[in-house]
This record gives C-alpha cells, structure tokens and sequence, in this order.
C-alpha cells in the first residue's frame, strides 16, 4: 500500500450519520479525548517497536483538526469526500494520518474521517469512530467507552506461523498468473491518471432482505452474491471480450477481513488485518444472478478452504519485488497489464460492530476506498441498521459517469429482480 500511494493517494473516507444536532466545539472536545485515551495520532512509519505486517507504526499523540462543510447539501458531502479520496497526505519519516470533517443538517450530522489507509483497516476505524461519538454523547468512564488495543502482537512472520500456507501460495502464483491472462483488460484512456470519482446510493430494507434470503437458498452467502451482482455490472462494459480471442473473462478481486484467522475476533483492536482474493467469470449472457452466485461461491470456497487470503502478504511481497524492478512510468501499467481486474468490494455489517440503542433513532454509516492501482473500480457496501449503503469510488480514466450510473442501475435491478422473485414464490406458497 505505501508502494501504491507514491502513484497516487491512498487513502480511504468514513462516514458516520449521527441523529444528533451539531455542536462543534463539543465535537472537538470528544476526539481529542478519544485520541488522548488511546494514545492514537501522529504515526512514525518503519519504527523498529511496533511491527504490523510488512509496515512498523510508533504512535505520538497530536491534535486532530475539523473542517465545517459549508452547508448541508448532499452535494457538498459528495464533493468533500472526493476530494479527500484524491488529496494525499504528507508521508515521511512521520505522518498525521486522519482528517475529519463534519457537515451540520438541523437535528443530526455527519462526521467524516479520512484516513491513510495503509495504518489501518475499516473495522479499525468503525471502532475510532465509535468512541468518539461515544465521548460525544457524554460516555467518559471505562464503562460507556471500550478500550482500543493498538496494533496487536501478531507473533513470528508469517513463513514461520504458517510455512505450509506460504508455500502453498507461492505454488499457486503461476496458476493464478495464468487465470489472469484469460482476463480481459479494463480500457484506460491515461494510465499516468489515478484520479478517484465517487458516487453512492442505498438499497432499502425490503431489497437488503430479498438479497440475504436468496444467498441462504441458494446456499451461498452474501459477500458471493455481491461479488455475482458486481460481474454482473461489469459485464455490459466489458462486452468487447467476445472478440478477444484469449481474453473471454473479467477478473474481480475482494478484501477479506482476517482478524478472526488471527485470533483478533473476539476484541477491538486497531491496525491492518486485511487479506485478498480474485475471481474469474465469462458472465455469459442470460446466466441467472443464482447460477453466477453458485458458480462464484465454487471459487471463493476453495479459496476459503486453502485459507488463501491469509497469505496475501506473499502475494504483495512478490507485487513489491516486481515493482522494484520497473520505472514509475511502466509501474503505472503493471497491474492493468499484468492484474486486469474490473473492480472490487469490501463488505462490512455495521451491525455486529456497533450495536443500535432499541428505541432510538439509528446511526447511518458509509465508507469509499481509493482504488489504488490495482483495481479501477471499489464497491463499499455496508449494512447499516436495516439497509445498505453503497459507496462507489471510480478511476475516471476508465469509467465515465455514465457508466457508473449503468453499474448503480444493474445493481439495483439485481436486486429488485431477486425481491420480486421472492415475493412471487411466497405468494404461489401461500396460494398452495
């Protein structure tokens, strides 16, 4: 990730809709005593103290600053979160790696934190967040506010932990260069262009539903059916692959949350527990959503069953190696030329992280991940309360508005298909 931001910023936007009226300055107070609490702030990188990965952090407490949006326009919050996806921070021997922001709206507002995204993952920062709104509502004692642990010993590198994962691994990479070969290429109109566009819209409940009740019958979960609707979005942009004469499927990757692999799962801790995987799919024309999701579900439970994703430090390292080896002109084509993926999703339930007070009016939360050069297209879907929130962060030298209006479209046709289907059988069982 630090290799991915010298290319461009990478960085990644939380936000979290609190049914409160905005009061600044008390606002301020409770990050700062978040921050304070914890001991979080300034980060030194490559600190001999505290590995993480492949990355060391040292932590110095500094104060944290909030930008007022100037009014509460949906389209004010919009503009603000793309720029914050494109406006790097300053990285040396140290860095300050939030921002926030907060946007007022009469009875409630929003609080948006940016964050460099190699110090930390999204469950890292749901649990920031949370303290800080936590402190906001006036919760100080150990009791209201629960502790953070920063940075967790992992133990012995991975080859050590796990020496026959890491060579499985290894093992696996000729292979996976030459699924990667049968993928077609995303079109880019300027490879030195990383610039992140952002859109973002909901399914309500009823759809949300529709979507976790098909992946139970279905016999996959959800995250598949993500992944299935995200082919299915792309599909229509990458229509020219029926000419390619090798180059017939398209290629979508997805994060994988590894604290439970790690032991971490039982407790809030803060640092960088992520892991990866790809999948690959013709998508032919007229396949059902329920057939892609059970061909999808095929991939991802091998790769679940060889616990793949833990070692995707392997894969990096390897990434890292290549990259040393190439100017920062041709490492800007690398991975498009080497790595054609269309897009990608990291999914997150809000709800087995920061539980709703019954009887109070719910906090809203959506994220957008900078694509990074990887992956030109990132789907954040987060349940919340009773829906979802999709946010869509776009390489714009390979999407078009138009397109990303198309991707929201098929989304949500995916899903009102799936809902009307349910209700047609529930009402021909009633019927019987």
């Amino acid at each position: 990730m630090l290799q991915w931001n010298e290319l461009h910023p990478y960085n990644a936007v939380h936000v979290v809709r609190v049914p409160e009226p905005l009061a600044l300055d008390r606002l301020k107070q409770a990050i700062e005593s978040a921050f304070e609490g914890l001991g979080l702030g300034e980060i030194v990188l490559n600190h001999s103290q505290r590995p993480s990965s492949f990355t060391q952090y040292a932590i110095r407490n500094t104060a944290q600053e909030i930008s007022a949006l100037p009014d509460a326009s949906p389209s004010s919050l919009h503009s603000e979160i793309q720029r914050q996806l494109n406006f790097p921070f300053l990285v040396g021997p140290r860095v300050n790696p939030f921002r926030f922001f907060a946007q007022a709206d009469g009875a409630s507002f929003s609080l948006g934190i940016t964050y460099f995204h190699p110090i930390a993952d999204a469950e890292s920062i749901v649990w920031l967040l949370k303290i800080c709104i936590q402190k906001y509502f006036g919760g100080n004692s150990r009791d209201s506010v629960p502790s953070l642990e920063l940075y967790p010993d992992i133990g012995p590198p991975l080859l050590f932990r796990h020496p026959l994962l890491v060579l499985r691994k290894i093992a696996a990479i000729p292979a996976s260069a030459a699924a990667m070969r049968r993928c077609f290429r995303p079109p880019i109109r300027n490879y030195a262009d990383f610039q992140n566009g952002f859109a973002f819209f909901s399914l309500p409940n009823e759809l949300l539903q529709a979507l976790v009740a098909a992946s139970k019958s279905w016999n996959v979960t959800l995250n598949d059916v993500f992944l299935a609707i995200l082919l299915k979005c792309v599909s229509p942009l990458a229509s020219r692959r029926a000419l390619s004469a090798k180059r017939k499927q398209i290629g979508v990757g997805c994060i994988v949350n590894l604290r439970k692999e790690l032991g971490f799962d039982a407790r809030p801790v803060f640092g960088l527990f992520l892991g990866s995987f790809v999948i690959a799919h013709e998508v032919p024309e007229g396949l059902s959503l329920e057939n892609l999701s059970r061909d999808v579900r095929r991939q991802t439970a091998r790769i679940k069953e060889r616990r793949l994703a833990l070692a995707t430090p392997v894969e990096l390292a390897f990434g890292r190696l290549l990259f040393s080896f190439f100017s920062t002109k041709r490492q800007k084509k690398l991975y498009q030329k080497n790595y054609p993926l269309w897009g990608g999703i990291t999914n997150m339930n809000l709800n087995s992280i920061w539980e709703q007070p019954e009887g109070a009016a719910p906090i809203d939360y959506f994220r957008a991940v900078s694509t990074g050069p990887a992956t030109p297209l990132v789907l954040s879907t987060t349940t919340a309360a009773d829906h979802l929130n999709v946010g869509l962060t776009f390489r714009s030298t390979v999407f078009s508005q138009g397109d990303i209006q198309q991707i929201k479209a098929v989304f949500l046709a995916c899903a009102n298909q799936v809902h009307v289907a349910n209700r047609t059988t529930l009402s021909s069982a009633h019927a019987d």
